[in-house]
């Protein structure tokens, strides 16, 4: 199966949050061609600064599985993780990791930090970067857009 498949996926899960007043992250699990864990950001709703895609669609994931360790599985994110992220993908032992827009505040796969590269830490997944990127990123440069015009309008 494709990357840009997946990714389509992620981007239908974003939108899903946008819709929820969150910002517009989408994550999927995959393993064997088949996504076993979905996910979107929603902290503002949930209360909880860890609801983040990445980590909603491991625990889907886990769940499925029936274990926290997701060997040889792929996850698939609009937005490049950033470092709790990274440490939940690490503990999971995710295999590789594919993203969209790249994260120049608090990306932890190359844009911030590189906590895959480094060579101390005891996992390392293969990383992919810049899948449907633009589109990716258009979904959240206009989720922050709408956000500023209505911030304006009160």
């Amino acid at each position: 199966m494709s990357d840009d498949l997946f990714m389509r996926e992620a981007l239908r899960l974003a939108a899903q949050a946008a819709q929820a007043g969150e910002v517009p992250v989408g994550a999927v699990v995959v393993r064997d061609g088949q996504i076993i864990g979905r996910g979107f950001n929603a902290p503002i709703s949930r209360h909880d600064p860890s609801a983040h895609a990445e980590i909603a669609a491991l625990r889907d994931a886990a769940q499925y599985v029936g274990n926290y360790r997701l060997v040889d599985c792929e996850l698939f994110v609009t937005l490049e993780p950033c470092v709790m992220c990274v440490g939940a993908i690490f503990h999971a032992r995710i295999a590789r990791v594919v993203f969209g827009a790249t994260d120049p505040k608090t990306g932890a796969a190359g844009s911030v930090f590189n906590l895959f590269d480094d060579m101390r830490l005891n996992h390392h997944a293969r990383i992919v970067g810049g899948v449907l990127g633009e589109e990716c990123g258009h979904m959240l440069s206009d989720f922050f857009s709408q956000r500023r015009q209505q911030q304006k309008a009160k």
